[in-house]
């Protein structure tokens, strides 16, 4: 296979931005070569807004055809949360025949090396880049996220994930040198000599499990860790959300093929309706990774039942957050409604339960007593989304019926603080959009726990009554260590309080943010700087992107030689 594109160009052309990334990855400094605003693009082959638009458009009511083996039907299905039919089938794959084509490749895949399989990765990443506007449209109308959401979390902010994991491939890979010459002394004797090479050598073909919500953001990190690794790569996107996840694999197959290796390295597997072709590849001999973003109850089957492949999950939690104190009254409610609204809460990192002393808070404002802090929460929320205009672009669109059913029911849990309101789209009317409820509860009694200790996705939240700041904490370690939680976040003027709920959140292994006032949220993660999850309570068993995400797709053989 001839190479349009070589090794030397593109190491030339990537290596000062890998170079970076490392650096990053080890500063934990802000960076990102992606632009996140929508008119940084248009020049130097990248897609403007309107051609971005105008290529999803064009992508409507298509076959979209990648050229990969084992093709045996045409599937699809996608309905936008907005309301339009996609209109777009997919190849469906003949397993038996797919997965054997994938190792084709593996062998040139391996002996190209870390760095050519990083920078080959990198100009997969820069070509979607500069296709970025037209993959926000592809997350929006599959995720229900509104277009600048979908812009930044589905663009740059998902390119920033997928590059910072291909960094720590690169590290974990170079860590051990390519050769070492080997000798040992033997007193008056002629000392041993040995050459050794050190190989990394990838486990097998990887499957990454998409999810609905956010299939390139959560999708990116596991495809371009195990790429990076030497692995093939299968792409099983959600039903809901194909179209994101296709154009990611067209575009790697794209280059593998102009650098001279197999295409089919990156492949795609799309679902018949009601199929389940992921339960089927999860346990197949040749799957020996497996990346899934979703349902806890899905995830624990493939903790259990993979059991020949290494499986990186990101489940479900019971985000919390602890109302203790606070020398911001009015910055701490303006960042908790953003946190709550964004999205519609349809976020793994939304917080569901606020746990406030029954007896209130002191604040810079005053002491506020447990009913005045949500009635002035839900005030904040009312105000950030009075206007509609404001609220379509914050909360976007119920991503499927089961978060409706699930809002629906939450008013009948308790006492309703802030009741959820419907916002009609003028683009799209067909849209599902809700504001959110905030439901008062008792922590104290039983019937309450039932409520707030189950994870309840979707814009609803639980204003949790405790007895004491002290409580707050203990029950805050419960539902860690119980339930699992992808963020923690605290709100306090007291040291004291802060280093209890540090140290909870260092023994429960749990990501933690205090005192968010200003234009960073809980619910936000940034690449190469902070770790999404922690892979060490019940919510995920992986944490993006840490070594451990990448340092077991692949094993070192060392082949040693008498010198």
């Amino acid at each position: 296979m001839a190479a349009e594109l070589t090794a030397p160009q593109l190491i030339a052309k990537h290596r000062p931005t890998l170079d970076q990334a490392l650096e990053t990855i080890r500063t934990r400094a802000y960076w990102s070569p992606h632009p996140e605003h929508p008119k940084a693009y248009g020049e130097n082959g990248s897609l403007s807004l309107p051609e971005g638009k105008a290529a999803f458009d064009a992508l409507q009511g298509t076959r979209f055809d990648l050229d990969q083996p084992g093709t045996d039907d045409w599937v699809g299905g996608e309905v936008s949360p907005y309301g339009p039919e996609l209109g777009i089938t997919y190849p469906h794959p003949d397993i038996d025949t797919l997965l054997p084509a994938m190792r084709t490749g593996m062998r040139a895949w391996r002996d190209a090396g870390a760095e050519v399989r990083a920078v080959v990765c990198l100009e997969i990443l820069s070509r979607i880049s500069a296709r970025t506007h037209e993959f926000a449209h592809a997350v929006m109308h599959t995720s229900g996220q509104a277009f600048m959401m979908a812009f930044q979390a589905g663009g740059p902010h998902a390119q920033d994930r997928g590059l910072e994991a291909v960094a720590y491939a690169y590290v974990e890979q170079s860590r051990t040198p390519d050769a070492a010459e080997w000798t040992k002394p033997q007193g008056k004797r002629d000392p041993i000599a040995l050459n050794k090479r050190f190989t990394p050598v990838a486990r097998g073909i990887s499957l990454m499990i998409g999810c609905n919500t956010f299939p390139t953001w959560n999708g990116y990190p596991g495809l371009f860790a195990s790429l990076a690794t030497g692995n093939p790569v299968l792409v099983k996107p959600h039903p809901r959300a194909v179209l994101p996840l296709a154009l990611t694999v067209r575009i790697a197959r794209e280059v593998l093929a102009e650098a001279g290796f197999d295409p089919n390295l990156v492949c795609l597997a799309v679902e018949r309706p009601g199929e389940g072709i992921a339960k089927t590849l999860a346990v197949r001999p040749e799957i020996k990774l497996i990346d899934y973003t979703g349902s806890t109850s899905f995830g624990d089957w493939l903790e259990a039942n993979a059991r020949q492949a290494q499986v990186y999950t990101e489940k479900a939690g019971v985000n919390t957050v602890v109302v203790e104190s606070t020398d911001d009254y009015k910055g701490m409610l303006a960042n908790l409604a953003f946190s709550l609204s964004l999205y519609s809460g349809q976020m793994c990192t939304t917080p569901q339960n606020l746990l406030i002393p029954r007896d209130g808070i002191q604040t810079d404002a005053g002491a506020k007593s447990y009913d005045d802090v949500v009635a002035d929460l839900a005030a904040s929320v009312n105000g950030l989304l009075g206007d509609d205009a404001r609220a379509n672009g914050i909360l976007g669109a119920l991503v499927n019926p089961d978060v409706k059913s699930r809002l629906e029911a939450a008013a009948g849990l308790g006492e309703v603080a802030l009741p959820s309101r419907e916002i009609t789209n003028p683009e799209f009317p067909d849209a599902v959009v809700r504001t959110p409820v905030i439901v008062k509860l008792d922590g104290a009694k039983p019937d309450a726990e039932a409520a707030y200790l189950s994870e309840c996705f979707g814009p609803v939240s639980f204003a949790v009554a405790v007895d004491s700041g002290e409580d707050a904490v203990e029950l805050l370690r419960r539902t860690v260590r119980d339930k699992g939680a992808m963020t923690v976040g605290a709100y306090t003027t007291s040291e004291e309080f802060s280093a209890a709920v540090e140290e909870t959140c260092l023994e429960e292994c749990a990501q933690l943010s205090l005192n968010l006032t200003g234009g960073v949220y809980v619910n936000q993660t940034a690449a190469f700087s902070d770790f999404h999850g922690s892979g060490g309570n019940p919510a995920a068993n992986a944490a993006l992107c840490d070594g451990a995400f990448v340092a077991n797709r692949f094993r070192v053989v060392e082949i040693r030689k008498d010198a």
